[in-house]
């Protein structure tokens, strides 16, 4: 009766603002107490998630994303990508989809992204003649796109908790960055084909292509143009580990932009560190208290009594998959990203894998959902951000993302049921 007590505290100490890793962290030392396991354990798995090596990758991708977010790079992006396509039909849209997923993949945050790129892209979506409900719909979904594509930090901690845990196929960084690419790209190709069909009555003037402006804009950033191939062709092309393209990373893009651009100023990098390492802070000490309840979950053998009552009820994949689905939707709308992957993907792996989910994929499918949880009514993340942005009541908000949202869902539908879209560039 005691034990069932202390659940109930601790459920309203999360529900009261108690912080997450001291609610984890009162859970793991319950648990190993209740099995009479020594609570040493939790200090030898914090020093465990210390001593390894890929997480170096963490805090050196977040100190370059926070670098770029606070240059002027999100404008040259803009300026790159409207000089490139804005000819095209639905030009903008497109526009914005592609440096919406480009910031979100390096600075890591949707919310950065809505407060970096809305006030260049929703203006500029009204001015050319798209309606205010669509730009306000485009700007909230698109601060979520990118994710799934490296160097995104989610990608980066779902490997490391799956690696900590050891269950299944192995699952390395440089796997998750491969497949996260096919199904990233494929919600931005759909969520392009929805709007041109949502604006084909509503024809938006599309200014000519012009060479002298196209030269200007890729002359303005040639600097950060190469940052993708220089992640993804210095790990594949077997010039970096992991954690040595984000120090490289890290490093090129502290030279651009304080030494090249000059738009960060020397006196500014400290407190930019401060705010980076503040947030990597608090990812780790919930990554390693985590990991301490996660063996106690695997101790008491939480995973394997889970699946017996899913599989009792659930015998078919295909089922599970659609009830995965809704679970992480929900997820999405109710906890932050970084959160759930801590303290759901130790739960979830487990039960995945005696379903025949790859580890990989189900990765792809986890950070798929919750980029949708960012617009997902009534709690989506994204939609309050862009409410307080853009001075727009929520329930406006809440009608322009559903549109998008169920464009998005089908596309996790078919990176759910089409494994191959995810690991077709593995060796599986």
């Amino acid at each position: 009766m005691t034990i069932y007590i202390f659940a109930l505290i601790l459920i309203l100490l999360a529900l009261l603002g108690t912080p997450l890793f001291a609610v984890i962290l009162a859970v793991a030392m319950l648990g190993f107490y209740y099995l009479d396991v020594s609570l040493s354990v939790i200090a030898i798995e914090v020093y465990r998630i210390a001593d390894t090596p890929v997480l170096l990758a963490l805090p050196l991708f977040t100190f370059a994303g926070y670098i770029l977010a606070e240059s002027r790079t999100s404008h040259r992006l803009v300026r790159l990508t409207r000089a490139c396509l804005c000819w095209m039909p639905g030009g903008l849209a497109i526009v914005a989809f592609i440096a919406c997923a480009f910031f979100t993949a390096f600075t890591g945050a949707s919310g950065v992204t809505i407060v970096a790129l809305g006030a260049l892209l929703y203006p500029a979506l009204i001015e050319a003649g798209y309606r205010d409900k669509f730009s306000l719909g485009l700007v909230t979904t698109s601060g979520s796109l990118g994710l799934l594509f490296p160097p995104s930090l989610p990608l980066i901690l779902y490997a490391i908790i799956a690696q900590q845990m050891n269950v299944g196929a192995k699952v390395a960084i440089s796997d998750l960055f491969l497949a996260g690419l096919l199904p990233g790209l494929l919600m931005v190709v759909l969520l392009s084909f929805w709007s041109l069909w949502e604006n084909r009555q509503n024809p938006v003037e599309r200014p000519l292509f012009s060479v002298q402006e196209a030269k200007s804009a890729l002359r303005e950033a040639v600097w950060e143009i190469p940052l993708p191939f220089f992640v993804l062709g210095g790990i594949y092309g077997g010039f970096f580990a992991v954690s040595e393209a984000a120090a490289a990373t890290a490093m090129y893009v502290l030279v651009v932009e304080v030494f090249i651009y000059k738009e960060i100023s020397l006196s500014k990098l400290p407190a930019i560190m401060r705010d980076s390492m503040v947030m990597v802070g608090g990812i780790l000490l919930i990554l390693g208290v985590s990991l301490a309840s996660t063996n106690f979950l695997i101790d008491a053998e939480v995973p394997i009594r889970l699946f017996d009552v899913i599989q009792a009820h659930v015998s078919s994949k295909i089922v599970f998959l659609i009830l995965l689905n809704i679970l992480l939707l929900i997820l999405g709308a109710i906890l932050d990203i970084f959160s759930a992957i801590v303290i759901m993907v130790p739960i979830i792996l487990p039960v995945a894998i005696n379903y025949g989910v790859d580890p990989v994929h189900l990765g792809i499918i986890f950070l798929a959902n919750m980029q949708i949880g960012y617009i997902t009514p009534p709690v989506g993340m994204n939609l309050f951000i862009a409410s307080y942005r853009f001075d727009k009541p929520i329930i406006e908000l809440y009608q322009a993302a559903i549109p998008f949202m169920i464009v998005l869902l089908a596309a996790v539908l078919i990176i759910t049921y089409v494994p191959a879209l995810s690991l077709v560039f593995l060796q599986r």
